[in-house]
């Protein structure tokens, strides 16, 4: 489903990272939240793609995702 989205305890703690490089989803989602488009992300992370990118926005919005539960 995230193809791109990688966990490796050896790369930054395990965290959510970009194709196991040292680029975790979370500053690629700041970024975007904080008004940066996908030229300015690419141009500040060169190895990254547009594809890249996409499904980090993607991933987030699958983590937050809302359970309702009945109490």
């Amino acid at each position: 489903m995230f193809d791109r989205i990688t966990f490796d305890p050896e790369i930054m703690g395990g965290r959510a990272c970009i194709r196991g490089m040292r680029i975790p989803v979370s500053v690629i989602v700041g970024q975007i939240a904080h008004g940066a488009n996908f030229e300015e992300i690419m141009e500040g992370y060169p190895d990254l793609e547009r594809e890249d990118i996409q499904q980090a926005i993607e991933y987030a919005a699958w983590l937050t995702q809302e359970q309702v539960y009945n109490l």
